[in-house]
């Protein structure tokens, strides 16, 4: 196994497996040994004060780069709601108050969305995935998927609001879908998949 070369700053191992989904066809000679995570190294998390998910995703990747002196992976993603003014946005893993309280955050946002018409359910996951080089060199990509917002959750798959999110042209929640299914059409799968090739011109030279 090679040692990394590149460090992904996240502990979520749906993150990690959806990269490793991607670049493995992209690349004959993938190996995932190569991409380390942020709980590999003693590196607090920077504070994520951006105002955009590209901002912030730098944040991290920035931190995380100057900290262990490899290239560095982040991505910042989430759900935004026209009707809201698209809120929850990047507050979306802290939308009721605490960070990561998945079920608190749908909770939340379907009671906040309790009198909104159907019609007017319309939202979209956004991604920004961003690579930072130990040379100082910068790549951004963004993903998006629009789609509807249930009133109810469907589906023990996935993670976040993916129990309440049905993409334009599906009739399945992406909590629904299999992963392959989702990781083909989800925003975090286009940003990725728009920044393998730098990753992978990276890692090959």
């Amino acid at each position: 196994m090679s040692a990394p070369r590149l460090v992904f700053a996240t502990g979520n191992s749906h993150k990690i497996s959806e990269l490793e989904a991607i670049l493995a066809p992209a690349w004959e000679g993938f190996d995932s040994g190569t991409i380390a995570r942020m709980s590999d190294f003693d590196a607090d998390a920077p504070v994520e004060d951006g105002a955009s998910f590209e901002e912030n995703a730098l944040i991290k990747a920035r931190h995380l780069a100057a900290f262990t002196g490899l290239a560095a992976l982040a991505d910042d993603s989430g759900l935004t709601v026209d009707v809201m003014g698209g809120a929850p946005g990047i507050f979306s893993a802290r939308w009721c108050g605490r960070h990561g309280d998945d079920a608190a955050n749908l909770d939340l946002l379907l009671a906040q969305l309790a009198d909104v018409p159907d019609a007017l359910r319309s939202a979209a996951f956004v991604s920004a995935a961003v690579l930072v080089l130990p040379d100082g060199r910068e790549f951004v990509e963004r993903g998006q998927v629009r789609g509807r917002l249930l009133r109810e959750r469907r589906g023990g798959g996935g993670f976040g609001y993916d129990p309440v999110f049905v993409p334009d042209g599906h009739a399945l929640t992406t909590a629904q879908m299999s992963a392959e299914q989702k990781n083909a059409i989800s925003h975090r799968g286009q940003a990725f998949r728009a920044l393998a090739p730098a990753i992978i011109d990276y890692l090959r030279s």
